[in-house]
């Protein structure tokens, strides 16, 4: 069974820096990333989280484009929340893990190229320092609004789903971000 892949990969309008396509998101955090086009439809953070928990049973990963590299980097930052979620001593509230993963999603964070960026081989290193700070500025976006989501599927009536954490266990592809 081949794992699940980005429907991004099709769009020829993504602008790409390095080897991860910049993809539109619905979001209320100020950053560079295009608005969609269609609101309505899913975005790459919806994407990211759905297919998470289908994806992270998966050791190998076939890309098949630029938006898969950017699918691929979410479901890494989705796993780390979820690590830092469960594991608080005494379970986190809605409220404390919103502030815990917005802190985390805006601290600092290798991106490709830098030498503990754990997938360098996977992923090239933007081309010059311009593209670095833009593709820097457009992750922190992501992950911020991925964090935001993410608790709030996570947490039912106020407390983390085990069906959610019973993934802190796998590592998708066998690696981590952190």
């Amino acid at each position: 069974m081949p794992a699940y892949h980005s429907a991004y990969n099709d769009d020829p309008e993504a602008r790409q820096i390095g080897s991860m396509a910049l993809l539109p998101i619905r979001s209320k955090i100020r950053g560079p990333a295009p608005p969609p086009v269609d609101p309505s439809q899913m975005d790459i953070v919806d994407e990211s989280i759905d297919l998470f928990r289908a994806n992270s049973l998966f050791r190998n990963f076939e890309i098949k484009g630029p938006a898969d590299r950017t699918l691929i980097y979410l479901i890494l930052f989705i796993s780390d929340c979820l690590t830092k979620i469960s594991s608080a001593r005494i379970p986190m509230t809605q409220n404390e893990a919103h502030k815990q993963l917005s802190t985390y999603a805006v601290d600092a964070f290798a991106l490709p190229g830098d030498a503990n960026f754990p997938m360098n081989s996977l992923y090239a290193a933007p081309a010059n320092r311009a593209d670095a700070d833009a593709l820097r500025s457009y992750l922190t976006q992501a992950r911020q609004e991925t964090a935001l989501r993410l608790v709030d599927k996570v947490y039912i009536d106020g407390v983390p789903s085990k069906w959610w954490l019973a993934f802190t266990k796998r590592k998708f592809m066998g690696k981590s971000l952190s």
